[in-house]
């Protein structure tokens, strides 16, 4: 564009790629294989009710909590940004 300003439908195209890119994330953290019977991080045992719900589960719940919070502590998505400055 030679005015400088994005064409119709850019906003969206970027909201779409942000998600995708988010999911694509969230995926590729996601516990797989064998779930362990105690936590890799405390070795306190893992519920066998948590095992079944989630497949491949390394961590027991206090640990999982933890480390979700230290994700969103360091996110590299600005969720409260403007769309213009998520086009730049």
């Amino acid at each position: 564009m030679a005015n400088g300003w994005a064409g119709d439908g850019a906003v969206q195209d970027q909201i779409a790629h942000s998600i995708a890119d988010e999911v694509a994330r969230v995926r590729s953290r996601m516990p797989r294989g064998e779930s362990l019977s105690e936590c890799e991080e405390c070795g306190e045992p893992i519920p066998e009710a948590r095992r079944k719900a989630l497949p491949g589960v390394r961590l027991c719940v206090a640990c999982q909590q933890e480390r979700d919070r230290d994700q969103v502590a360091f996110s590299p998505y600005n969720r409260r940004g403007s769309k213009d400055s998520q086009l730049r």
